[in-house]
């Protein structure tokens, strides 16, 4: 057996195992037992969360894929857009591993300005990069505890092109903005070839079946151009008067 079939074989055995384990009866210590440890575990990460990020200023977060390569147009413009952002007075945050979110700390970091990423355990793709503040590096177990710290900390949110971590990042953020739990930040997708047939789907589908109403469509805006982007935020916050020095 080659290495790339044992592999899979294992990999296919721990999703079983995994499977067989969710439907498994637990007797009520040992739902005692896991549930506390899980709920001192969840704390933690919170209060980690919370007190390196409770004085970090204005920032605004990128997302993307992690598999966009340094050479890749997207990545260049993410660098630039994260760059751009800091001499606007912003910092940067992103998921804190390679790829889209690279380029964004590295973007940040070139400018000097503030550089935060907030990284999760993965078992693959997702390492911190180097180009991440020291005391602004964050890693996570837990999905949901770091979707809570892009939202509360940000005010603003940047879309790369990405994959399926990235629509899940992009519909948290319409869905809490549509629904008020959060305020009207403003949402930018760049690279409108890329995000041209969602959003085409979302006005034939969505609208047209009411699932969304139709200035639901003024969540978010497409851009192209990276100054265009940083536009977006800066035209959003003067128009309510506020400065990203606050």
């Amino acid at each position: 057996m080659n290495n790339s079939k044992g592999k899979n074989l294992q990999e296919a055995l721990e999703e079983e195992h995994r499977i067989r384990k969710a439907f498994k009866d637990k007797d009520w210590a040992e739902i005692k037992s896991a549930d506390s440890w899980v709920i001192f575990k969840v704390m933690s990460e919170f209060v980690e969360g919370f007190e390196k990020l409770a004085k970090i200023g204005p920032c605004v977060t990128i997302f993307g894929s992690a598999r966009t390569k340094p050479d890749h147009p997207y990545y260049i413009q993410a660098e630039e857009i994260a760059y751009q952002l800091v001499q606007h007075g912003y910092g940067v945050i992103t998921g804190g591993g390679p790829g889209i979110m690279e380029a964004g700390n590295k973007g940040a970091n070139r400018a000097g300005g503030k550089s935060v990423g907030l990284n999760i355990f993965l078992p693959f793709e997702q390492k911190g990069n180097i180009y991440i503040d020291p005391d602004k590096l964050i890693t996570f177990d837990y999905f949901f505890v770091r979707k809570v710290m892009f939202v509360k900390y940000s005010q603003g949110f940047i879309v790369m092109p990405g994959g399926f971590g990235t629509l899940d990042e992009l519909s948290e953020a319409l869905t809490l903005i549509q629904t008020k739990k959060i305020g009207r930040f403003p949402i930018v997708l760049v690279g409108k070839e890329f995000w041209a047939d969602m959003v085409e789907w979302i006005k034939k589908v969505l609208v047209n079946e009411k699932m969304i109403s139709p200035e639901d469509l003024d969540l978010f805006t497409i851009v192209d151009k990276p100054e265009d982007a940083v536009k977006v935020i800066d035209d959003f916050y003067s128009k309510y008067l506020l400065s990203p020095n606050f």
